[in-house]
């Protein structure tokens, strides 16, 4: 899927219907993973909507036994980490860089 092509709310469509689906390849109801998770059913039914908290999409993933898809979503750098940013010091004069 080419994420670049949709908009924000589009995405946040995508990832909703993905954790129903994930949900429901599990057989589990919105009710048992509110359970299960200690997050309201309000909470469940907001995530498959496309909205929610990042730490209640952790929940659910790791009741769906699915985190260590994180590494698919966002890969760990093979290299060492960066600890900071350099900000604009590190980018030359904005019209030198400018690529938008």
């Amino acid at each position: 899927m080419d994420f670049y092509s949709l908009s924000d709310k589009a995405i946040e469509d995508e990832l909703g219907q993905r954790f129903r689906d994930l949900r429901l390849r599990r057989n589990m109801t919105q009710k048992e993973l509110a359970e299960a998770t200690t997050l309201s059913l309000n909470t469940i039914k907001a995530l498959e909507a496309g909205k929610g908290k990042l730490a209640s999409v952790i929940a659910v993933l790791r009741e769906l036994q699915a985190l260590d898809e994180l590494d698919s979503f966002i890969p760990q750098p093979e290299r060492k980490p960066r600890q900071r940013a350099s900000g604009e010091r590190g980018r030359g004069s904005s019209e030198e860089s400018s690529e938008w």
